[in-house]
């Protein structure tokens, strides 16, 4: 079994790059797609018309983070999609849900779970211990479980994958838009990469424009921050899973450039 993970799709142009999304999962036989999409909308959030969208052009699981409460709407469609998870350790009470298990066209099933960090981010609940519950529940459906751990602190993304080593397929990390060169196979059989990178304009500070951002640093006062539109890549990995056992057989980086809004 092949998954494709995504990258945070940023704004219009990560849409745009999805378009290539159906070839590129003809070519790489994949069999099951996720992507992160808390900042598909303008850069920050996810609305009901782009998740329907993004499922339209090849998405099965979009994956969340601390971006996707942005947009107003967001409570009410985590609330009422279940193919949009909003990370798992967010207190009891919050709207929608933080996992699933979803049907593959072959008939196999994935196991999807979006966590999220504390460390310089919300102070949430445990992910490890909410990670424990979920995993255990989850494999009682798959043992095709993959995490996306939507985190700032490298140190966080690596010892969950150590964490759960043996238990899941594959730890994905994301959040911070700059893909690491780290992917491997953990001893007990789980792949693992810190950042998965980003889906959107790499002419850019992680997608937005550059003279903005840094304008911000200098000045230190609040700027509207806009998707900048050149270079436009996909970023993600492609995961190979045995799928009677879960264990990843293999982990590869995917960065393609690909033509965008607002490009020759």
């Amino acid at each position: 079994m092949r998954v494709l993970f995504i990258a945070d799709v940023f704004g219009a142009p990560g849409r745009a790059a999805l378009r290539a999304l159906a070839g590129l999962r003809r070519q790489r036989e994949v069999d099951f797609c996720i992507a992160n999409g808390e900042n598909a909308a303008g850069g920050f959030g996810l609305t009901r018309a782009i998740a329907d969208e993004m499922f339209s052009l090849g998405v099965n699981v979009i994956t969340g983070g601390n971006h996707l409460w942005d947009r107003k709407e967001a409570s009410e469609l985590v609330a009422e999609e279940p193919r949009v998870l909003r990370p798992a350790n967010y207190p009891p009470g919050v709207p929608g849900i933080g996992d699933g298990v979803f049907a593959c066209e072959d008939g196999g099933k994935v196991a999807v779970l979006s966590l999220m960090g504390r460390v310089f981010m919300k102070e949430l609940d445990c992910p490890f211990r909410c990670a424990d519950e979920a995993v255990e529940r989850l494999r009682q459906e798959t043992p095709v479980v993959i995490v996306d751990m939507h985190a700032e602190a490298t140190s966080e993304k690596m010892a969950m994958g150590w964490y759960l080593d043996g238990r899941v397929s594959a730890l994905i990390g994301t959040h911070t838009h700059v893909q690491t060169a780290d992917e491997r196979i953990l001893p007990k059989g789980t792949g693992y990469i810190t950042d998965a990178g980003m889906t959107g304009p790499f002419d850019s500070v992680i997608g937005v424009e550059k003279e903005t951002a840094i304008n911000r640093f200098l000045y230190q006062i609040p700027m509207r921050l806009t998707p900048a539109r050149f270079d436009v890549r996909i970023n993600g990995a492609i995961v190979e899973v045995e799928p009677r056992t879960g264990v990843c057989l293999q982990i590869g980086r995917i960065s393609e450039a690909v033509a965008a809004a607002g490009e020759e």
